[in-house]
């Protein structure tokens, strides 16, 4: 007998074959996120390709995603989760496939584009296929060990990527994705529950224009960046006027501006795009750094930034409780400078550094901002709008994120002076890092001027169970909400009739990472208002 959404319990053979399912599936994408810097120089020397060629790798992958997360979420609502999930997995190990069978760089960057739709099909899934298929009072138990698990993964992706790259050779690092995808499918395909948003196909349109018009704007700002092509910079600009204007007249926008009238909200996304803009650039440069002038070995890269997510993993769940008891304000001022002070730290690696006397305490501070930070970072923002909308807010800070590392990739670079040709030069490389921690340094002290100045909200009733073992390091952890139930079979067509007159308007408002989370006209923040001082 088929186990029901809702009803799978983690103590049953079922349960363990979901939570083994959904950590599989966000394994591939995590990996891929923290290995690929570490893999740059080798993919440079082995394609003859200069740095545009490296920013366009991380950048296309991170273009598609943050483009498309949000469009990613909705498809799952409306036509199966498992089956959005699965079609992610499968299309994500073709565009890895692709990219280890690369031969040239353009053609990389163009696979790696291909990959990051499939990585926006299937981020969005894995925590929702968990939310989805649980029993309420095993759901907390199991998105901790998700979360868990990848954070051991997230731990070991490094040591994994740079004895691949100083091994088998760095088209490894996309190929080990095809034999996950092998396991992970037919698990999901025998063992997972279906499950969707039983309104979604009733009453949601696909906000395609909406995302078209965002990824456009992004992928032209982030070629004016990376080219140095001013016209595609305006263009850029241009486009994003436009996407603002036509999701404010969109009655189903893919990005419902009405969630930004919680000023909370909107100094939150202000704070993350400038705490993942430094955290973009810096692990882009650092990888490079530590090869090319250093003079480590791409595991020894890797395992030099271990640090930074072990004190994640171990630390995560008590900032988030410290927050609980001060609010989010303090650490979210204190984490960034935190952050700040690793990052110049950074300064006294260049040739022939000391891993114990420059890189290691660097890194730990590094750890320790980021510790006090990321969790309450995220409960704040789910903490600042009403439950119905906590995915599509989830989904924006993420977007957000994912977004401020792509310019920062493309910006810091060209700010920094370095030439085409500077990462296989050690001098030239060098001093280009040291002028480009300080601007990282900089735009970490301006996350903590806004936090300080604009968030003066008591602190979140909870933190979210994502939030209790490890949270990220490229972007936030995604949180679909609360799904709504399946209806009973002789209930569906009445429970669809009753919706498609409108009696029950509020029914699919269950907080989905999806398009069209919440109507214009919804109320703002729940609880005090967002403004009032502490």
């Amino acid at each position: 007998m088929a186990v029901r959404p809702g009803e799978i319990r983690l103590s049953t053979a079922t349960g363990r074959w979901v939570v083994l399912t959904t950590v599989l599936g966000s394994s591939m994408a995590l990996l891929d996120s923290t290995v690929v810097n570490v893999a740059l120089p080798r993919i440079g020397e082995s394609l003859d390709a200069d740095l545009a060629v490296l920013q366009w790798i991380v950048n296309a992958y991170t273009l598609a995603l943050a483009s498309l997360i949000l469009l990613g979420g909705a498809l799952g609502d409306r036509y199966g989760r498992r089956r959005i999930f699965v079609l992610g997995v499968i299309w994500f190990a073709i565009g890895s496939l692709l990219c280890g069978l690369a031969p040239t760089g353009e053609l990389l960057v163009l696979a790696r584009a291909f990959q990051g739709i499939g990585g926006a099909l299937l981020t969005p899934g894995s925590l929702a296929l968990i939310q989805a298929s649980f029993h309420p009072d095993d759901r907390a138990r199991a998105v901790g060990l998700w979360s868990g698990f990848g954070g051991v993964g997230a731990a070991i992706g490094p040591f994994v990527g740079g004895w691949l790259v100083d091994g088998p050779g760095w088209r490894w690092v996309f190929l080990i994705n095809v034999p996950l995808a092998a396991l992970c499918v037919p698990v999901a395909l025998r063992h997972v529950p279906e499950s969707r948003d039983p309104g979604a196909h009733l009453d949601r349109r696909f906000d395609v224009l909406g995302a078209a018009l965002g990824a456009a704007a992004l992928c032209l700002v982030t070629y004016a960046l990376i080219e140095g092509v001013w016209w595609a910079g305006v263009a850029g600009v241009v486009v994003g006027v436009v996407f603002v204007l036509v999701e404010r007249h969109r009655s189903d926008p893919m990005l419902p501006l009405s969630i930004f009238r919680s000023r909370l909200f909107t100094a939150v996304n202000l704070v993350t795009f400038c705490v993942y803009a430094a955290f973009g650039g810096f692990f882009f440069l650092v990888a490079l750094q530590l090869q090319v002038v250093s003079g480590y070995t791409a595991l020894q890269a890797g395992l030099a930034l271990l640090p930074t997510t072990v004190l994640m993993l171990l630390f995560s769940a008590r900032s988030g409780e410290l927050a609980q008891r001060t609010g989010p304000r303090l650490p979210l001022t204190v984490g960034p400078l935190i952050c700040a002070a690793g990052i110049l730290l950074m300064l006294r690696v260049g040739e022939n550094a000391s891993y114990m006397t420059d890189v290691l305490p660097a890194v730990l501070v590094m750890g320790v901002g980021m510790v006090t930070l990321v969790a309450p970072l995220t409960a704040t923002v789910l903490a600042s709008v009403e439950t119905a909308r906590a995915g599509i807010a989830s989904g924006v800070n993420n977007a957000a994120a994912r977004a401020a590392g792509l310019l920062a990739v493309a910006a810091l670079p060209m700010l920094a002076g370095m030439g085409p040709e500077a990462y296989r030069s050690a001098s030239a490389f060098g001093a280009a890092f040291d002028r480009a921690m300080p601007m990282c340094a900089a735009v970490l002290v301006l996350g903590a001027v806004i936090a300080a100045v604009t968030i003066r909200r008591p602190a979140p009733s909870c933190v979210h169970p994502e939030c209790r073992v490890s949270c990220g390091v490229g972007a936030p952890p995604l949180e679909p909400g609360e799904p709504e139930p399946e209806p009973e079979p002789e209930k569906a067509a009445e429970k669809a009739t009753e919706k498609a007159a409108g009696t029950a308007a509020e029914a699919g408002e269950t907080g989905r990472s999806g398009p069209g989370a919440g109507p214009e006209g919804e109320e703002g923040p729940r609880g005090p208002d967002p403004g009032r001082g502490r």
